[in-house]
This record gives C-alpha cells, sequence and structure tokens, in this order.
C-alpha cells in the first residue's frame, strides 16, 4: 500500500486529495478543498495564484499525517505567469475570460494566416488561447514583456513555488497554440511572429516525468518528508481522458465540467483541411499521445442559469423542472460566443432566442431544459466531425467528471448520438493525476493496466439510447440555428 496526492484545481475550487493504492485498486480521500475564483484587479479578470499556492500548502500540510510517496499538479490550461530575473512574477495572471483577448486572433493573422498557425498546432481557435493572450499584451504594449525572463503555467508556476524548478508541461503547453504538434516544442516561428524571446520557454517535459523534490522550506512548512513531484497531465482534461475507464480505439470521451471537452485519444495528431475546417484542436496527453477534441460550453450554462435566477434552486431541483417541460420547444447553438462570460445567463438565452426568431423560455425549467439540450446537440455535431477524422470506428462514449452526476444529461447524450454511454468516474482528473504518479513510480507498466484499476475501483452507470426520435427530427433545426448565428 502506498500513497501518492493529487493537487487538482479548476476554474470554481481546487482540492488536495489523497490517493491509496492497494492490491490493484485505488481509494481516494479529500485532505484539502478551497475556494478559486476569477477576481478583478486592475481592470482585468485575473487568478489570485499567491492566495492559491497558500492554499495548496494548507491541503499538504493536513495530509502530512501519513507517508506521502509523491505530488501531482493539474489545472486548466492556456493562463500563465512571467517571472522576472529573480524569478519573481511580474504581475498576477490575466484569467482566459478577461476581454482583452477581443479581436486578437484576426491582430495575429496579420503576423501568420489562419491556416498555417492551424497546420502547425492543430489547436482549436478560441479567442483565449495563450498566443492571443500574448497579442494583447503586444498590442497595449505591455512593459512586462521586456521584463519577463520565464514563461510557467498555473500549474508549473504552483510546482516552481513546491521544488524551485521552472518547468513546461507537455499536455498544457499543447493548450497555448504555440506548440508545434509534430515534433512537440514549441514553434520557433510562431514565437518570433510575436517578436518574443525563445528563451522564455523550457523544452516541454512529460507527463511521468520528475520535475524535483519539496524544498527545504516547503519542508518545513507542510511537515512533509522529503517527496519527490511528478509531471502529470497537467492540463486537467489530460488527467480525466487518462482515468477513462476504457479499451482499445473505439471510444469518444467527454470530460465534463465547466467545460465540455468531447474528443478521442489518437497516436498521432490530426491537422488537416478537414481537422482545419472543423476547428477541432489536438492537445497533447499521456504516453504523447493526442487528444482530439472540441471544447464545448459544458456546465458553464447551467451554473449560469442558477446565478441568473431571482429564486435559489439547487440543481436536482432544476433538473426536475425541466424534466416536466417540452422536449425542443427552444434550441440553442451552445458554442455561440455571447454564452461565454454574459451578465445574465438567462438574459443571454432570451436574446439568442429572438435573434432566431424562437420564443424565450418562461420558467427555470425550460432554461435548464434547453441548456441540456443545446449541450447534447453539440455532442451529435461533434461526434460525426470526429468520426470524419478518426480512423477508428466510435462505438461507445465515456462521459468522466462532475458532469456525470447530471443524470439527464447523460442520458440526452445516449439519445442524440444514439451511443452506450459509460458514465464516470466522478473524481476522473484527480484519478487521472495520480494513476500518472503510479505509473512514474513503476508500480503499473501501462496506462492500460492503469485504467483496468480505475475501472476496479471506480462506480461507472451505463446509459442505453432510449428515445432518439425527437433527437433525429429537430438536428436539422438545431445545424440551421447553429448556421444562422454563425453567419452573423
Amino acid at each position: 500500500m502506498f500513497n501518492c496526492l493529487a493537487v487538482d484545481i479548476g476554474a470554481g475550487s481546487g482540492r488536495v486529495l489523497r490517493g491509496t493504492f492497494e492490491d490493484d485498486k485505488m481509494s481516494l480521500e479529500e485532505v484539502h478543498r478551497f475556494e478559486n475564483e476569477i477576481e478583478i484587479i486592475d481592470g482585468h479578470h485575473r487568478w489570485d495564484v499567491d492566495k492559491l499556492f497558500t492554499s495548496v500548502c494548507e491541503g499538504l500540510k493536513k495530509a502530512s499525517t501519513q507517508s506521502t510517496s509523491s505530488i501531482g499538479v493539474d489545472t486548466w490550461g492556456v493562463d500563465y505567469v512571467l517571472l522576472d530575473e529573480n524569478g519573481e512574477k511580474l504581475e498576477l495572471p490575466v484569467a482566459y475570460r478577461d476581454d482583452r483577448t477581443k479581436g486578437m486572433m484576426e491582430r495575429f493573422y496579420d503576423l501568420m494566416p489562419k491556416s498555417e498557425l492551424y497546420a502547425k498546432t492543430g489547436i482549436q481557435f478560441m479567442e483565449f488561447n495563450t498566443v492571443f493572450q500574448f497579442m494583447a499584451m503586444i498590442e497595449e504594449e505591455s512593459p512586462l514583456l521586456a521584463k519577463a525572463k520565464s514563461f510557467l503555467m498555473i500549474p508549473d508556476f504552483l510546482t516552481y513555488r513546491l521544488t524551485g524548478e521552472e518547468v513546461n508541461e507537455f499536455s498544457n503547453v499543447s493548450t497555448t497554440q504555440m506548440m508545434n504538434a509534430d515534433n512537440r516544442t514549441w514553434d520557433s516561428d510562431i514565437i518570433k511572429a510575436l517578436g518574443l524571446n525563445e528563451n522564455l520557454f523550457k523544452k516541454p517535459v512529460m507527463p511521468g516525468d520528475k520535475i524535483g523534490e519539496l524544498t527545504t522550506e516547503m519542508l518545513a512548512e507542510t511537515g512533509l518528508s522529503k517527496t519527490p513531484v511528478y509531471a502529470v497531465a497537467s492540463h486537467d482534461t489530460g488527467s480525466a481522458v487518462a482515468a477513462s475507464p476504457a479499451y482499445g480505439k473505439d471510444w469518444a470521451y467527454i470530460s465534463s465540467g465547466t467545460w465540455c471537452l468531447m474528443g478521442v485519444e489518437s497516436d498521432t495528431p490530426v491537422t488537416d483541411e478537414k481537422a482545419f475546417a472543423y476547428n477541432l484542436t489536438n492537445e497533447g496527453g499521456v504516453n504523447g499521445t493526442s487528444r482530439i477534441l472540441k471544447n464545448i460550453m459544458g456546465l458553464w450554462l447551467i451554473r449560469g442559469i442558477q446565478s441568473s435566477l431571482d429564486t435559489e434552486y439547487s440543481f436536482p431541483e432544476l433538473l426536475g423542472m425541466a424534466a416536466e417541460c417540452e422536449p425542443f420547444k427552444h434550441i440553442i447553438y451552445a458554442n455561440d460566443q455571447s454564452f461565454t462570460n454574459p451578465d445574465s445567463m438567462c438574459d443571454t438565452i432570451d436574446q439568442f432566442c429572438i435573434k432566431t426568431g424562437q420564443g424565450t423560455p418562461q420558467t427555470p425549467g425550460e432554461y435548464i431544459r434547453c441548456a441540456e439540450e443545446g449541450l447534447a446537440f453539440l455532442y451529435r455535431q461533434v461526434l460525426g466531425e470526429l468520426r470524419d477524422v478518426y480512423e477508428h470506428p466510435i462505438n461507445r462514449l465515456h462521459i468522466l467528471g462532475g458532469g456525470v452526476q447530471d443524470k439527464m444529461m447523460c442520458q440526452f447524450a445516449a439519445d442524440a448520438t444514439g451511443l452506450t454511454v459509460h458514465a464516470g468516474p466522478i473524481e476522473a482528473t484527480a484519478i487521472g493525476n495520480l494513476i500518472v504518479q503510479a505509473m512514474a513510480l513503476g508500480v503499473y507498466e501501462s496506462l492500460e493496466d492503469a485504467r483496468k484499476v480505475v475501472f476496479n475501483s471506480f462506480e461507472i452507470e451505463t446509459y442505453q439510447p432510449v428515445d432518439t426520435a425527437g433527437w433525429d427530427e429537430n438536428y436539422n433545426k438545431f445545424l440551421n440555428i447553429k448556421e444562422q448565428v454563425t453567419a452573423l
């Protein structure tokens, strides 16, 4: 028996979890939970990474009551910290939901054509990608660029504070849209186009590589003994996909949380004209795999609706209301930019429905129903795109993460796609983080072996397609609405 610690931080909260491995099974224990939220500082939406690190240390201190074999850190992607020549951060990092990147994609295309950028990186075009965050800094003539000596992504910054070692981890680097998909390192042409110093960036380390050990200061701070820190798939989706209790090649996944990321695990990236036309992304995974996927707005829609309502309802109450509502009464394209960070999600849904010639939802249940159906229609659309570029058939769908608790969405996913859905594990990101550490420690020889342990250890619920006719009948209406809004 041995224990590993996963530091797992999302856009709303973070946790330190202990994974205990014994007899080809693993168990999870939440040691510490803390809040994480975007703060408006100096006119920008920012992450307080110092507060985050303090919370991480509190969790590690609580975990010191038991022996620990290793530590791994995962967070979200794209955001970053710049360090000066003394290794101090230059500012609190700007969050991906900040509006500084509006119009920056088009500005970058003046430096490098869109098709060339995709051919190099294979990354989905999203306004908040790191390359466009840098473009925003250049446009505003930020003095920090001249002072910066190191670039660290959010999990890199946390492991730097733990070990004193500066690294860039592969799976998170791949989210920047600055990594060459073929040679798996920073693309010098993109860096030169931005006018950045190539020395800012480190050669990417791979999941399973040892970053370092806790510094003397951290040993005193946390009470832990000498403990190695390993690179895991530090982009949380990479860790979640690693925890898929799957086998073979004929499956797709949805990592379901604030964002839903739907894709397949491929041995090689796909950056051809079809993938470019579909705006699919090729992010790095465990064992050098590529996660061919698309970002879907996800549970951000549901949380936005909840916060927009005048009356507080629990999530189960809202799902119960939605189940009683007429199906397909209001259809939205859930990836419309208007839903990214609105003041009121309900008002934005109203505006979308009016713009597309529909009536507006009138009850909390109708808002939830149209959001859940809108997401499921996107699953069906993306499944078709993945099948068109992936060399293997797709016969099963694995849903991972917190979204597996949304039973309505899991059933809608099965009905909309016509696939059998396997939902679980809920804590996929932390589990993936932990099994990569176990592989690095030599406990499992392969990812396949580690996934068998996941299957043996956690509840997986199966959903079969039940009512597909309505989805078939209304799918063209969804596509027409999508074309209508994307043409505007």
